[in-house]
């Protein structure tokens, strides 16, 4: 009834125990569950386990965060393991500002020092990194566009404080393929800006935080058909498990919590975010 569209069962929060966490996600009524490929090797565990696991299928793709990581044959590689008809979306790809190396190595200065920009040998150094970083991860997530219009499948993207170049790197593949947004925190400007460009969007358990009243009030607008739920899990468990390591079986919470929104039974919830998940992921591969 519910499809979990975005989880990392390859984790180590939750590969040590994948039997019961299938479980406990068939009994809050959660049949299928997709893990997600963050880096080459993880993409192979991904695989594995789609292939034992009849209700699990998978994406393959390297995670911004770990573009500089990759290395000259990963599109190859990634084409390769792509062919396993479990796999059924390239992804997570994208941007992700949020730790740049300037923000990760500089410290606070004195206010001689703040006042000058660059006076500190360590900021110019960590502003030619960030253009490296950034450059990197636009030049793999652009490979990957590459790879899944080759593939002919639609793509899950990570974006994190990086919204104007993401979508000036994906507006070229209007009409070429899908995108699907994860984790979406954003505003329902945002939202139907995405799906003006034919792209959708996806729910997590950000939606019941307290602190979450922005994508609650995008979650309530959205119209049917745009948008999916997901647990991200083992992160972003929802309220009231949050703080708990998270899995597949809170997308009932998400659903929930998006239905009372909607001011809808969850099961409608349900249904309609499972037909929109079949329609965008290529289920059809494995038949």
């Amino acid at each position: 009834m519910l499809i979990d569209t975005h989880a990392h069962l390859d984790f180590p929060d939750l590969a040590a125990e994948t039997n019961a966490v299938l479980a406990r996600a068939a009994a809050a009524g959660v049949t299928q569950v997709i893990t997600i490929g963050t880096t080459v090797s993880g993409s192979g565990r991904a695989i594995a386990l789609a292939a034992e696991f009849p209700n699990v299928f998978a994406t393959v793709g390297v995670h911004p965060s770990n573009a500089e990581e990759s290395d000259a044959n990963f599109i190859d590689e990634l084409r390769t393991l792509a062919a396993n008809r479990r796999v059924v979306a390239i992804g997570e790809i994208g941007l992700d500002y949020h730790r740049l190396p300037s923000r990760r190595v500089l410290e606070p200065q004195p206010a001689w020092i703040a006042e000058t920009p660059f006076n500190d040998p360590r900021e110019i150094e960590a502003a030619i990194r960030d253009g490296a970083y950034k450059s990197r991860q636009a030049e793999v997530f652009q490979a990957q566009l590459d790879l899944a219009v080759e593939l002919g499948l639609n793509v899950v993207i990570h974006e994190r404080d990086a919204w104007d170049d993401t979508l000036e790197l994906i507006a070229p593949y209007t009409g070429r393929l899908r995108a699907v947004f994860h984790c979406f925190g954003k505003s329902i400007e945002h939202a139907r800006a995405l799906l003006d460009l034919g792209h959708l969007v996806s729910f997590t358990g950000i939606v019941t935080f307290k602190n979450g009243e922005v994508v609650a009030d995008t979650a309530a607008q959205l119209p049917a058909g745009s948008f999916m739920v997901e647990t991200d899990c083992p992160f972003l468990a929802p309220i009231p498990r949050r703080g708990k390591r998270g899995e597949p079986a809170f997308t009932r919470l998400i659903a929930e919590k998006i239905a009372a929104l909607r001011s809808v039974p969850w099961e409608t919830v349900a249904r309609e975010t499972t037909a929109t998940a079949q329609q965008f992921f290529a289920f059809q591969r494995s038949a």
